[in-house]
């Protein structure tokens, strides 16, 4: 296949980049802040100066951005995917985005004879740079079986949804539960450590139980040794929280503990706390009910 091309390079974009820079592939990379490349030029990528150029180079490009803001500008602003996408060439979404904003790239890149895929993934950076993420597919199903040696090292497991759109409404579906989780967690924490109770024998009795799951095993431990260092920021769990609220109310379905859980988030990014790890929630249910 040649180069591949690969645009945004924030936590997770990054990693994936590394993952298959490491692979022995040839990437062609663009970020907007081009500092953020330099360890991966360390490795064998070179740099574009434009997602443009980048498009250009590779018959295959993949994007990780921040949010549909972010995956609009780069697909049709100035120097955008637009100016150079054609037939023979297909392009990848892997960014968490709301189906309308996808389903409009996917129209934009169809109309000058590209191939899109949307793939928003479901896992954190060491996903990431292992190559064991989930990906969740949706749209040119040619493409995808083309690019499918590229998804599997990527991911321990990839679905293909069918029509754009379906990705992102099930990444959606799936956050609503991840931003409830985490908010579930820190209650129970607080709660158990105003009692007076050691908060690592509530996490102990947790893990073993029917409780028991990779994120609160992961997210556990950092909530009560204070560590809110970023792995996946609360402005970006409440980004998704937005969006999948939007979702429910489109289709009319009543989604009152997300909603409630959103607020916390909103509450947490009021106090300053949206550059933090989601777990820093931990930090809006220790402020308690005052804070509200």
């Amino acid at each position: 296949m040649g180069e591949i091309g690969f645009l945004g390079l924030g936590v997770m974009g990054k990693a994936i980049a590394m993952n298959l820079l490491g692979r022995g592939f040839k990437l062609v990379v663009w970020n907007r802040t081009l500092s953020r490349a330099e360890e991966l030029v360390e490795h064998g990528a070179t740099v574009a100066k434009t997602p443009a150029e980048v498009i250009k180079k590779c018959k295959f490009t993949m994007a990780m951005l921040s949010d549909p803001a972010a995956s609009l500008s780069v697909v049709f602003d100035q120097g955008g995917v637009l100016e150079q996408i054609c037939s023979g060439k297909g392009y990848m979404d892997m960014s968490t985005l709301d189906a309308n904003t996808t389903i409009k790239i996917s129209e934009a890149i169809a109309a000058k004879g590209g191939a899109f895929l949307e793939g928003p993934v479901s896992g954190t950076r060491k996903h990431s740079e292992s190559g064991q993420l989930i990906i969740i597919a949706a749209g040119d199903k040619s493409l995808y079986e083309e690019v499918l040696p590229i998804i599997d090292l990527m991911s321990k497991k990839s679905f293909f949804l069918g029509k754009v759109g379906n990705g992102a409404k099930m990444k959606l579906s799936l956050q609503v539960i991840m931003g409830s989780m985490f908010n579930s967690l820190a209650e129970g924490l607080v709660l158990a450590e105003k009692s007076g109770l050691d908060p690592q024998t509530f996490l102990d009795i947790l893990d073993i139980g029917a409780l028991g799951n990779p994120l609160f095993r992961r997210k556990g431990p950092p909530m009560i040794q204070g560590d809110y260092s970023p792995v996946f920021s609360m402005n970006l769990q409440q980004k998704d929280m937005r969006l999948a609220l939007s979702l429910a109310d489109e289709l009319l379905v009543p989604v009152p503990v997300a909603a409630a859980s959103n607020e916390v988030l909103e509450k947490g990014i009021s106090m300053g706390l949206g550059d933090l790890d989601t777990c820093a929630v931990h930090l809006v249910a220790k402020a308690g009910k005052g804070s509200f």
